[in-house]
């Protein structure tokens, strides 16, 4: 179970929570003006990313306010939790990923399976 730091009521249990989807959708300025896949697109399609994801939250069984989250949806580690008027934070830097060595040949076989004997 998440342990889920309300930023106005502190940490509580995942259970109080409702999952509000995607956070930083922009509403249409004018959503009479859209087509219906148009509209389509914007109530269903939404990213699923492999990594950290901006989600919204809100504190159902608490203080009932929204507020966002920062999770990476791999290992549900939360990076942050903010209010809807606080600024969006920035997507943490991946680990840098380290080249490793070739392996060094040693011993009676070399490349090949050939025997050095």
């Amino acid at each position: 179970m998440l342990m889920i730091d309300c930023p106005y009521c502190g940490p509580r249990a995942e259970t109080e929570y409702t999952y509000g989807g995607q956070a930083h959708v922009n509403y249409p300025e004018d959503p009479q003006a859209l087509t219906d896949e148009q509209w389509a697109e914007y109530v269903f399609y939404r990213d699923n990313p492999k990594g950290s994801f901006y989600e919204r939250w809100a504190h159902t069984a608490g203080c009932r306010k929204w507020f966002n989250v920062l999770r990476d949806t791999q290992s549900y580690t939360i990076s942050t939790t903010y209010r809807l008027t606080d600024p969006k934070p920035e997507l943490p830097q991946p680990p840098a990923v380290t080249p490793m060595a070739a392996p060094q040949e040693s011993g009676p076989h070399t490349a090949g399976g050939k025997n050095n004997d």
